[in-house]
C-alpha cells in the first residue's frame, strides 16, 4: 500500500474566530501572525479525534516536507526566523501569566527529540522554559501512580516545558515488553485522557509530536553513532533489542494516537526523517498554539501614569 502524505481523519483549520485571537497575540508580540497555508498543513496531521480503528503509521511518509519550500538552506532560515518568533511569544506567555504551555515530544531512539529543542528551543529565554527528560521511574515513584512524577512536573503559569519523552512511556514501553495486560493499557489510556483534560481545563495547552522516523532512518542514525566519538555515547546495547521490537513499537504508538486524540489534548503526527523539515514542523505548531491563548501585557497601573525618573 503506498504511503500518504497525510493523516485521512484530522483536525479542521483554525475558524475564522482563532485566526482573529491569533492576529492580535501577533500583534502584541510583534511577530507575523500563522501564515493560513501553514495552518491547513498542520491540521492535515494533527489529531483532535481519535482517527478510528485500524489506524497505522505505517500509512504516513515520515520522509514527506509538507512546509518545506524544497530548498534546506531557506528552510533552515525559517527554522531560525521561528525560533526568535517563539522567543517574543514565551516573552508575552511569561509576562500575561494566565497560561501554561506543555510541549511532549514522543518518538523512538534517533527520532531526533535532543535535536528538536535545541533547533526549535535555543533561541528561548530560559527563564521561562524547562525541560524535563523522562526516565525509568525510581523506585519511590513506582510507589505511586504512573502520573504522580509526571504531575510534579507540569508547567506553572507562564512557563512553557518540554518533556524529552513523557507519560506516554508509561504506557508504551509496559505494554511491549508484557509487563501489564492490554486491559491495564486500556485503563492507562483513560486515566492519561482525564489528565491531560484537566491541565488543559486549568489553563494549560499542550502540544503533543509524535517524531515520526522510518526504520531506514533509525539504522543510519544509530550506525552514525556508533562510529562518531562524539556521539557513541548516546548509544546503548539495549536500542538494539529496543529496534528489533519495532513493529510491536509501531503498533503501540498507533494505539496511543488512536486512544489518546482529544479535543484538549491532539496529537501532531511530524514526519521526522529530515531533522530540519521535522523542527520547522514543531515550531510553527508552537506558534499556533501560543497565538491561540490570546497573549497579552498586563493593564499597565494607573498610579504610574505621569511618572518620570529622576
Amino acid at each position: 500500500m503506498a504511503k500518504s502524505s497525510a493523516p485521512a481523519r484530522t483536525a479542521a483549520a483554525p475558524a475564522a474566530a482563532e485566526r482573529a485571537v491569533q492576529a492580535r497575540t501577533a500583534e502584541r508580540a510583534g511577530i507575523a501572525p500563522l501564515d493560513a497555508a501553514d495552518a491547513r498543513r498542520l491540521a492535515r496531521w494533527q489529531f483532535a479525534a481519535a482517527p478510528g480503528d485500524g489506524f497505522s503509521l505505517r500509512r504516513l511518509d515520515p520522509a514527506a516536507k509538507p512546509f518545506s519550500g524544497g530548498d534546506k538552506a531557506a528552510d533552515k532560515a525559517r527554522v531560525e526566523a521561528l525560533a526568535r518568533e517563539l522567543d517574543a511569544l514565551q516573552n508575552l506567555l511569561y509576562a500575561d501569566r494566565r497560561h501554561k504551555l506543555l510541549v511532549v515530544l514522543q518518538g523512538t531512539d534517533t527520532s531526533g527529540k535532543d535535536g528538536t529543542i535545541r533547533g526549535v528551543f535555543g533561541q528561548t529565554s530560559p527563564l521561562g522554559v524547562r525541560t524535563v527528560a523522562w526516565k525509568a521511574p525510581t523506585e519511590t515513584e513506582r510507589a505511586h501512580d504512573v502520573l504522580w512524577r509526571i504531575h510534579q512536573q507540569v508547567p506553572g503559569a507562564g512557563e512553557i516545558t518540554i518533556f524529552n519523552r513523557s507519560h506516554y512511556e508509561d504506557v508504551l514501553v509496559p505494554r511491549v515488553q508484557g509487563w501489564v495486560t492490554m486491559d491495564q493499557v486500556r485503563q492507562r489510556y483513560a486515566h492519561i485522557n482525564d489528565f491531560e483534560r484537566m491541565l488543559a481545563e486549568t489553563g494549560t495547552r499542550l502540544v503533543k509530536c509524535l517524531l515520526h522516523i522510518s526504520k531506514d532512518e533509525q539504522r543510519a542514525r544509530l550506525q552514525q553513532r556508533l562510529d562518531d566519538p562524539a556521539k557513541q555515547w548516546k548509544f546503548a546495547p539495549a536500542d538494539l533489542e529496543v529496534r528489533r521490537q519495532w513493529d510491536d513499537y509501531q503498533q503501540a504508538y498507533a494505539d496511543a494516537i488512536a486512544a489518546t486524540s482529544t479535543p484538549w489534548a491532539p496529537w501532531t503526527v511530524v514526519p521526522a526523517d529530515s531533522k530540519t523539515h521535522r523542527n520547522l514542523m514543531i515550531a510553527l505548531a508552537v506558534k499556533q498554539a501560543l497565538l491561540s491563548m490570546d497573549l497579552r501585557f498586563p493593564p499597565g497601573d494607573p498610579a504610574l501614569q505621569g511618572l518620570r525618573v529622576t
